[in-house]
């Protein structure tokens, strides 16, 4: 009796703590500060892209890819540092609303969905920090495994199950592109924002910038899961690629410069709605 007692105290008390941590000035700080980190690196790419589409294959137009371009600047270390803070900022953040769960989600269902897609997003960010961090610390000497896709694919497709894991895997990828587009199509993105403080033109410009992002985004996050898919149904792990990848084959398409220049144009989008984000969205708490 006494130790369910003292375990439910302990549960009161981590909630109660979490809740003060979602409300924190510094946790807001650090979330605004990754939502800048995310908008450079997507104007970043997006240039990569951009050269890709002029004929420099060599240009790798991912994040990995970026931070290697952005560490090659003057003062790139420094740049690269403060890429890393805001990405360790954008994944405390998200890691903090998976443990709070969304406080204007009344299905559990939902709530739950919502939840591991905070995590799955802290941990993605988490993954770039320590990027950034390596980068950083080494400068041009680390490498960037361009096979990472591929050689997980392949591991993965080893397993017991491992084709209907990829598959999967893909599926769910594709089920993200989805809805990533449909939310810029229909505009629900702006439910985040804090439309009383915008004016008419910043709320115009936010749906333009959104929308156009959101879409483009979806576009390449469905040539990811598809290849994915066929990775898997061909038992063929080259054809798994990441962001890189997915625009090179986008580049070797018919119309394939002048496509990759008009979807390098929405990820540049989708990088000034994130400095758009970081100055108006609402942030658990505040």
């Amino acid at each position: 009796m006494g130790v369910d007692l003292d375990i439910e105290d302990v549960k009161e008390r981590s909630g109660e703590a979490l809740e003060r941590a979602a409300g924190s000035p510094w946790l807001e700080r650090l979330a605004r500060a990754g939502l800048v980190a995310r908008g450079l690196l997507y104007v970043v790419v997006a240039a990569l892209a951009v050269q890709m589409a002029q004929g420099h294959r060599e240009a790798r137009a991912d994040k990995q890819g970026a931070l290697q371009t952005v560490v090659r600047q003057p003062l790139g270390r420094v740049l690269v540092l403060l890429l890393a803070i805001g990405f360790l900022g954008y994944a405390l953040w998200r890691f903090v609303e998976a443990a709070v769960g969304p406080a204007d989600e009344d299905d559990p269902r939902k709530a739950m969905f919502k939840r591991v897609g905070y995590a799955a997003r802290g941990a993605l960010y988490a993954f770039f920090a320590g990027s950034a961090i390596k980068l950083f610390i080494w400068s041009k000497k680390a490498a960037v495994d361009e096979h990472a896709e591929v050689d997980w694919t392949a591991r993965i497709l080893n397993w017991p199950g491992g084709t209907w894991l990829v598959q999967a895997a893909g599926l769910v990828i594709v089920g993200a592109g989805l809805y990533i587009g449909w939310r810029g199509l229909s505009g629900t993105f702006r439910k985040r924002l804090k439309s009383l403080e915008m004016g008419r033109a910043e709320r115009c410009w936010a749906r333009g910038v959104g929308t156009v992002g959101m879409v483009a985004r979806m576009l390449v996050t469905l040539v990811i899961g598809v290849l994915l898919i066929t990775a898997a149904r061909l038992h063929d792990p080259g054809q798994a690629v990441g962001v890189d990848g997915a625009l090179k084959r986008l580049a070797n398409r018919s119309f394939g410069p002048a496509l990759l220049v008009a979807v390098a144009f929405g990820l540049a989008a989708y990088g000034v709605y994130s400095f758009v984000e970081a100055r108006f969205r609402r942030v658990a708490g505040h």
